[in-house]
């Protein structure tokens, strides 16, 4: 009979929490909760009746396992959990988790499509991707992931772990999660977790007495009371409450006779003062050795793989046929030693991982070395190659056999394949560990390993980390090596430190590069080094720090390398070398980047380099985009990185989107496509493009005259270390000056556009939407501080093409123009720069309140045509200074200017209940920072005498004492509607 206990006991108060959890779920509000216990506790069973209860009210569960041989394949609980859903499910099609469903084909292989890069860009990409793909399983009903034995996991799937708990709380799904109570990696996951109150704790203690007679009495299907009085106090002594200890005592003591069946009761026979453990694996030594001497062997070679075995492996490594095995696999189960292992066809498990030890535990340590290798001289045999987890899992048998220096090996092919793959992440975690196992080994093979962790740990983003790892490597000692290995690891540990910024150690390791090549050329790694020693010398983030003369070297290198590569050939090397070129030849415009970026791609296309090939795309693009203004092409090279999963280029491609949005005066959109995005890229840890992100975000506050929000944005961006980057131009000259301009504040602009123009100065930049080459030539001209000669000067630059600059610049040329006296050719100008500024109508409108100007007191064009014009859009636009100007420019040309009502509906009804009029509301907003009546003035284009009547009236109409009163009135009004979310907008 079966001594299993059919009802799950003394767990009423976890029941409980994990009702509560799955509700909660249900609703919409997901978290995640770990059960802590020992071994055979019941967190299996507690998982189990937890994904029952959940099933039975409609949620979709899906069911993962760590185990001891698999620990080092990665993401083996989350793969097994994935496929659980994959086999009756397709690919579900959501918008918000397309980007991210190839990362998930690594886990799935079956959603994988033509088209889809094969690789993962990194650990949190991929748990983003998997929280959102929870988000999208669970949205109709919830979802519960289970990942049970978490402790057995490796460690990326801690991290995939820990980042879901983190991230769940909105959405409709519960992690449940299992381990031992043992210390190690998952524990602390699960209690820093619980420490952030991200998720829950469930530490499953021992059951007590009164519960252990309950589950004894269950297990033999009687009652309390008729229960032995010496088998309970037995078990209470022996068992530590230990549910699966219980049922195992149950079951040991019944097959040797020790407890049999009287009637409807229970006796014992004989004293059954049996050391536990040690009956635990007696009972299970036993009913292997009931199965005979073959069987046995195939369990003890079963335990060498852990808690699930691959019955091929075990079956090559026995030399036995298919009939003697599927027997074998009959009697087992029968003896309810195994059970078929749902996750895999030809795959078993032991009923629990205690079984597994417990026949290792009865072998001696040389059996046990002896088992591991034959078991890994089978796997070898049946997977040549050991393709895919079949490596990791070789190398763990190795190591258990006692070949520390095969395990490594290994590990360190499986490290390579992976960051190969593009899994940086992962392969960080086996090439460390391959690294820390060769000690002793040879100095090539340390050296080999040692050049792919410093590569995957610089890709997945640890560049710090490989840094100080290369900087206490002993090249010229213990790690001396064949010259080779030591130009292909000296060329690894230049890369590192042109990555991080270490210059001076990168060309330290450039130098003896070329001194080793001096002894034995070798021009496929000479093309290398140029490559790297040309980025060292130009910065990958495009400041310019160098002389002429040195950028003319770095070009000779890259143009070497290009020549080099692609004879050789070397695909990749020509296609970073032709990328760099791109980046140094914008100095010339953007004809030979556009050609040097569709080499790269023409590459990529003849070698299958599917990331290679995007990167172009997009860096194509996006130049397209500054060129012309349109946005179109950049929109489908972000589609076409969505499809591949390569996350970053999805980024750098909305980034791009976000800025050209803003730029066409696409403000609705422009937000709604940075604030997700932002929010992922914080946590993804992508600080690059949140820094640009949030610049955009900044600009687009500022090209609505939201100076508040400006500021507010700016902030956000200092804290993400902007003033540090190349954005900084671009802040003062795109964003702060045009919002100065959006004031009236012609001064405030000078000093934003000067500020740009120094910072430039010291740091060249290829970056060039900064206001130097466009919008400031035209303000220099208009206020008479630049003439023909600067602006031949600007139009001559690479950032004269940008359609925003250029814009600008045909303006300048029609206020010079004009201003010579040559109305025709001046409107000839004017005519080119509303070809140019069509995508942009902030631009094209600011561009005719300011030439309009000019051209009044030059005599030429339509000025007051113009001024209407622009004095409509910004008045719609809601932005008072410059609507202002344009009217009273109108009125000073002695052009009617019809009165306006509108804009009441800005003013709060309480205001207007008031009788406070919409000039007087703009008034008021103005006061809330603290203006004085000749700044308010200034805004807004009327005398300070005026501002001064309406501050009277306002006094009246709102009953305050006095103006202290009515700024403390007015700021409040301003957090008020600040918190309702309908902000006041200053004029």
């Amino acid at each position: 009979m079966s001594f299993t206990s059919p009802i799950l006991v003394g767990r009423e108060r976890e029941i409980e929490e994990l009702d509560r959890r799955l509700s909660a779920a249900r609703q919409g509000r997901g978290g995640a909760v770990f059960l802590l216990g020992d071994p055979g506790i019941g967190k299996s069973r507690l998982s189990a009746d937890c994904a029952y209860r959940a099933f039975d009210t409609g949620m979709t569960v899906l069911r993962g396992r760590g185990g001891n041989v698999s620990a080092d394949i990665p993401f083996k609980p989350l793969c097994e959990a994935l496929l659980s859903y994959s086999r009756t499910n397709p690919p579900p099609d959501d918008p918000a988790l397309a980007p991210y469903l190839p990362a998930l084909t690594r886990l799935v292989p079956e959603w994988r499509r033509a088209g889809i890069a094969g690789h993962l860009e990194s650990v949190v990409v991929l748990a983003e991707a998997i929280l959102r793909l929870l988000a999208v399983i669970g949205r109709d009903g919830g979802c519960l992931l289970i990942l049970e034995d978490l402790h057995e996991a490796d460690a990326d799937t801690l991290a995939v772990v820990e980042y879901l708990a983190d991230n769940l709380a909105e959405t409709p799904a519960l992690l449940l999660a299992n381990l031992r109570s043992h210390a190690g990696p998952a524990r602390a996951v699960a209690e820093s977790c619980h420490l952030r109150r991200t998720a829950g704790l469930i530490d499953l203690a021992p059951l007590p007495p009164d519960q252990l007679a309950r589950l004894t009495a269950a297990c033999l299907d009687v009652s309390p009371e008729d229960l032995p009085r010496q088998l309970v106090g037995r078990l209470e002594r022996d068992t530590a409450g230990v549910p699966f200890i219980v049922e195992e005592l149950l079951a040991a003591m019944a097959g040797v006779g020790a407890l049999e069946r009287d009637g409807r009761r229970w006796r014992l026979n004989g004293d059954p003062a049996i050391d536990v453990p040690t009956t635990l694996v007696r009972s299970i030594t036993l009913r292997a050795a009931h199965l005979g001497p073959s069987a046995r062997d195939l369990l003890h070679t079963a335990a060498i793989f852990g808690s699930r075995f691959p019955v091929p492996v075990i079956q090559e490594a026995a030399g036995l046929d298919d009939r003697e095995v599927m027997a074998f696999l009959r009697s087992a189960t029968d003896a309810r030693l195994i059970t078929p292992d749902d996750s895999a066809s030809d795959w078993y498990a032991f009923r629990h991982a205690l079984m597994a030890e417990a026949l290792l535990s009865a072998l001696i340590p040389a059996e046990r070395k002896l088992i591991a290798r034959g078991a890994a001289d089978a796997l070898e045999r049946l997977h040549p190659g050991l393709p895919g987890e079949w490596c990791q899992m070789a190398a763990t048998l190795r190591l258990s056999a006692g070949d520390a220096l095969g395990a490594a090996g290994m590990l360190a092919d499986a490290g390579r394949r992976l960051l190969g793959d593009g899994a940086a992440d992962l392969a960080v975690t086996l090439l460390d560990r391959a690294y820390g196992m060769l000690g002793s080994a040879p100095a090539d093979l340390r050296a080999s390993a040692i050049q792919g962790l410093l590569h995957a740990l610089t890709e997945s983003g640890e560049a710090d980390r490989a840094y100080a790892l290369a900087k206490d490597l002993p090249i010229t000692g213990d790690l001396a090596m064949t010259i080779p290995h030591e130009i292909d690891l000296r060329t690894k540990l230049a890369w590192v430190a042109a990555e991080i910024g270490q210059t001076a150690d990168g060309l330290a390791h450039v130098a003896a590069v070329r001194r080793l090549l001096d002894i034995g050329p070798d021009e496929a790694r000479a093309a290398a080094i140029d490559v790297i020693e040309a980025q060292l010398i130009v910065p990958d983030h495009g400041v310019l720090q160098q002389s002429p003369q040195r950028m003319a070297a770095a070009e000779t290198l890259v143009r070497r390398a290009a020549e080099v590569a692609e004879r050789v050939p070397l695909p990749e090397v020509a296609c970073q070398a032709w990328e760099r070129m791109a980046l140094f030849s914008r100095v010339r415009g953007f004809d030979e980047p556009d050609r040097c970026l569709t080499r790269v791609l023409t590459i990529a296309d003849a070698h299958g380099l599917r990331l290679w090939k995007l990167r172009a795309m997009v860096r194509l693009a996006a130049n397209h985009a500054l060129r012309t203004g349109e946005r179109d092409r950049l929109e489908e090279v972000g589609r076409a990185a969505e499809r591949a999963g390569a996350i970053s280029l999805v980024h750098t491609a909305q980034a791009s989107l976000v800025m050209m949005a803003v730029l066409r005066g696409e403000y609705g959109e422009a937000h709604e496509l940075a604030v997700p995005c932002v929010e992922t890229t914080i946590r993804l840890g992508h600080t690059a493009y949140t820094q640009y992100l949030l610049l955009a975000q900044a600009t687009l506050a500022a090209h609505q005259a939201k100076r508040a929000d400006m500021e507010l944005a700016l902030e956000r961006f200092r804290r993400w270390g902007g003033e540090n980057s190349l954005h900084m131009p671009v802040v003062h000259g795109l964003c702060q000056a045009t919002c100065a301009l959006l004031e009236e504040d012609r001064d405030l602009c000078a000093e934003m556009l000067a500020k740009a123009r120094d910072w430039e100065e010291r740091n060249p930049t290829v970056y060039y939407l900064t206001g130097r080459y466009g919008i400031g030539v035209l303000m220099e001209v208009l206020a008479g501080r630049a003439g023909r000669a600067e602006w031949r000067a600007a139009d001559a630059t690479s950032a004269a093409e940008l359609a925003w600059n250029r814009h600008f610049l045909h303006l300048a040329d029609a206020v010079l123009l004009g201003r010579d006296g040559d109305a025709e050719g001046a409107l000839a100008a004017f005519a080119a720069a509303a070809e140019n500024g069509r995508p942009f109508p902030l631009a094209r409108h600011l561009g005719l309140r300011l030439v309009a100007e000019a051209a009044l007191a030059d005599g030429w064009g339509e000025p007051l045509v113009w001024l209407r014009t622009a004095e409509e859009y910004f008045h719609q636009a809601g932005i008072p200074a410059v609507t202002g100007a344009c009217r009273a420019m109108l009125r000073q040309a002695g052009a009617a200017v019809s009165q306006r009502r509108t804009g009441r509906e800005q003013v709060p009804s309480r205001l207007r209940g008031q009788g406070v009029s919409v000039r007087e509301y703009q008034v008021l907003t103005l006061l809330a920072e603290r203006r004085g009546n000749v700044d308010i003035g200034k805004r807004l284009f009327i005398s300070p005498r005026t501002v001064e009547k309406h501050v009277a009236s306002l006094l009246h109409k709102t009953g305050l004492p006095d103006r202290a009163a009515l700024y403390e009135h007015a700021a409040e009004l301003m957090r008020r509607a600040d918190a309702a979310d309908a902000p006041m907008t200053p004029p």
